[in-house]
């Protein structure tokens, strides 16, 4: 791999700097891709751009940047990107600092900015050694998340499509499942959850589909599956709980749950049930309300244990005699028990409680 400094003047980056938007950002001339599939979108806050251009102003030393150098001549910008394009955004002049645009600059501040020298490291190599070093330079500035990091690695016009679907602000996957997704589109966070989602239902990692994928001309199935499951979740919990449903794996539970038949009414009048139940502090993990509906597995729901207290009272009540084999036993050496089920509408109270011997309690449970 080969890794060159080089000092670039600003005048030479903005120079052709175009931004498209959905269709990329240019500058150098257009020999530089500024904002390639792998990126996210801008996301400097305004303090942290007027910070990058005072920082030019005062000739101080900004951080290093680094590109890729591709086999056609051209360049991708590695990292760099959100000082990159805030210098190209103020001498274009998108906004000013301290009530000064470009504009307003004398003509001996403007190129003092445009021949402020820019370090740049540029780099030559195969995809793996460039790879490796991305994940070594993510370790400084505004680090990647893991799905741009992945994005880095499998670029292509699959990617590209995907990105349009699931990573722009407001993206059709927005439009369609917000209220479901937790996470930010330009971060990658719906990208990276419907690729966890349908990896799952092929048993792979989602670098594995990734990669099985990235030399596809468009993402129909990932969009196909990912409007599959959000009609799923819609006709099957036709009313919306927002501080229930937002942020669940929905996808996970439509790979295992999405081909059994269920009765939205008869569902919903047991989510009622279920929430004042968490309401009453029997339940304690409302999110998992939905999962226990599909599975029936109690654990989803982390049933409220009966308390020392209760089990001491019904311990005393049947004077240490456990109800099932009518054997004596000490207090600990029985377990609390529900009288009536948690699933046939038992609570956890002292009236509800009796306590078994282990074997009975687990011969019980093995039912």
């Amino acid at each position: 791999m080969k890794i060159e400094l080089h000092e670039i003047p600003v005048r030479d980056i903005v120079n052709g700097y175009v931004d498209s938007e959905e269709n990329g950002v240019v500058g150098y001339g257009g020999k530089l891709n500024i904002r390639p599939a792998f990126q996210r979108e801008f996301i400097y806050k305004d303090k942290q751009r007027d910070e990058v251009i005072r920082t030019v102003i005062k000739n101080f030393p900004l951080n290093v940047m680094y590109w890729i150098k591709s086999d056609d001549g051209n360049f991708e910008l590695l990292d760099g990107q959100q000082r990159t394009i805030s210098i190209c955004q103020y001498v274009q002049g998108d906004f000013s600092i301290d009530h000064r645009g470009f504009d307003n600059l004398t003509k001996d501040e403007k190129e003092q900015i445009l021949e402020y020298p820019l370090m740049i490291y540029i780099c030559e190599g195969t995809d793996k050694e460039k790879q490796d070093w991305f994940e070594i330079i993510n370790i400084a500035g505004e680090r990647l998340t893991k799905q741009e990091l992945r994005n880095a690695i499998y670029t292509g016009e699959w990617l590209a499509e995907a990105k349009r679907y699931f990573s722009k602000t407001g993206c059709a996957a927005y439009g369609i499942a917000e209220k479901y997704m937790s996470g930010s589109t330009i971060r990658q966070d719906y990208l990276e959850t419907a690729l966890k989602w349908i990896s799952s239902r092929d048993g792979i990692e989602i670098e594995d589909y990734m990669s099985q994928h990235q030399h596809d001309t468009n993402c129909n199935e990932l969009w196909l599956y990912f409007q599959a499951v959000i009609n799923w979740v819609q006709a099957t919990f036709p009313k919306y709980r927002s501080r229930f449903m937002k942020g669940l794996d929905w996808g996970i539970f439509y790979n295992k749950y999405g081909a059994n038949k269920y009765d939205p009414k008869s569902l919903e009048a047991r989510i009622a049930e279920l929430i004042e139940d968490y309401r009453n502090g029997y339940i304690s993990n409302p999110k998992g309300i939905y999962e226990y509906l599909l599975d029936g597995q109690e654990r989803h729901l982390n049933i409220r244990a009966f308390s020392p207290e209760m089990a001491h009272a019904a311990y005393e009540r049947q004077k240490g005699i456990c109800p099932k084999c009518g054997k004596y036993f000490e207090l600990e050496e029985m377990q609390a028990d529900h009288i009536t089920p948690w699933s046939k509408g038992g609570k956890t109270t002292v009236e509800n409680c009796q306590m078994l011997c282990a074997d009975c309690n687990r011969r019980k449970s093995n039912k």
